[in-house]
């Protein structure tokens, strides 16, 4: 039995990215699978007694830490001596990489979830994509998220092509339709909106994810006031945590937590994510980078027409014009116009959310987005 551990910094994005494909390569493909991430009692009952979980803490953010996190990294895979070792999110892949590297695991694997320096500037930019380089150097090979990620880091000198490559069209474990389908929209739309005192005829802008500035947040809200000096029918609900560590401009929060039509509902369990979705009549996702965007995978799923920029990733998620459309990065006035094009045009957004729901079944379903991994998982193990 082929013995594979899956390191991410914490528990949210193990339960997010990771979980129902450790699940799906067990079950199918008979591996023992270790999950390594923080300490989070909840978490570890929550898995099924297949999976094992080892508690490292690692935390986020740059730090003094990484080092005590890196030599408990090293003596845990040297221990289990695993034939493959996969790392993701930021820190997490530096330190399992070194770790991994130094254990002497024969096949160290690097998903590569969105290359973090590249809205970066400056020295901070210089020092992340040096660890960035780093980390892909360590790594036996590297599995990007979309096409666009993968040329970007061979144009940037991060690895080379014979190392990375792209699974299926990208993305991770995509989007489970069938629990988008359970949602009895039209219930579930009246009884949030009515939770949150959102006006049921009202058309909902959204957003579901950190309320940061690399996700584009200050940006959104600017172009949102731009569109209440003409409409008075619009809101906007920010579903997601407030990031402390990566704040939005000050104006801009001031502004969300003034205006009466914009609704901050604070971060939502997992299971309610698609319920959330339910409320809403228009998802916009203008983030300054990102990996894939399963969140637009999601709002996909649930038939939502989709506001995103034009970066790798989110502009590989939808197609601009069928299933959704496209923004220039960091233009609030751009996104103001895209935003009242879709609605003050029923047409067109039904149209987006029909052709985004078509897209997610052809490539982002789970089972073939899981079948996926198992194949690629399969072929690098030369089972």
């Amino acid at each position: 039995m082929k013995k594979i551990c899956m390191i991410t910094t914490v528990s949210l994005t193990m339960k997010a990215f990771v979980v129902e494909m450790a699940k799906h390569l067990h079950n199918h493909s008979g591996y023992d699978v270790t999950l390594i991430c923080d300490n989070d009692d909840e978490f570890a009952a929550s898995l099924p007694e297949y999976l094992h979980y080892i508690p490292v803490s690692m935390s986020r953010g740059m730090s003094l830490s990484g080092f005590i996190s890196t030599f408990k990294l090293y003596r845990v895979l040297r221990k289990e001596k695993f034939d493959l070792v996969q790392y993701s999110t930021p820190n997490a892949s530096c330190y399992a990489s070194i770790a991994a590297f130094f254990a002497h695991v024969p096949i160290r694997l690097y998903a590569q979830w969105g290359i973090r320096y590249i809205q970066l500037s400056g020295m901070s930019k210089r020092i992340f994509k040096m660890i960035e380089k780093m980390v892909c150097r360590l790594s036996t090979l590297v599995r990007s998220q979309s096409p666009k990620n993968m040329q970007l880091a061979i144009d940037e000198g991060l690895c080379s092509k014979d190392k990375i490559a792209v699974i299926g069209i990208g993305g991770t474990i995509g989007v489970d339709l069938n629990e988008c389908d359970k949602i009895d929209k039209k219930k579930t739309k009246k009884e949030l909106r009515e939770r949150y005192a959102i006006p049921n005829d009202a058309v909902v802008y959204g957003f579901v994810g950190r309320i940061n500035r690399d996700k584009g947040i200050g940006e959104y809200i600017f172009a949102f006031e731009k569109l209440r000096e003409k409409y008075d029918n619009i809101c906007l609900a920010l579903v997601g945590d407030i990031d402390q560590n990566n704040p939005i401009d000050q104006a801009a929060m001031q502004i969300a937590q003034e205006d009466e039509r914009i609704f901050l509902t604070g971060g939502v369990p997992a299971h309610e994510v698609y319920a959330h979705m339910a409320m809403m009549d228009i998802l916009v996702h203008p983030t300054y980078r990102e990996g894939f965007g399963k969140v637009i995978q999601e709002a996909m799923g649930m038939e939502l027409p989709i506001i995103t920029t034009n970066i790798p990733g989110p502009s590989e998620v939808i197609e601009n014009n069928i299933s959704g459309i496209l923004v220039n990065v960091k233009d609030s006035d751009d996104l103001a116009q895209k935003m009242e094009l879709l609605l003050t045009d029923e047409a067109l957004r039904d149209s987006f959310a029909k052709g985004g729901r078509a897209r997610a079944e052809k490539y982002f379903d789970r089972p073939i987005m899981l079948d996926n991994l198992a194949r690629e998982m399969k072929m690098i193990l030369k089972e």
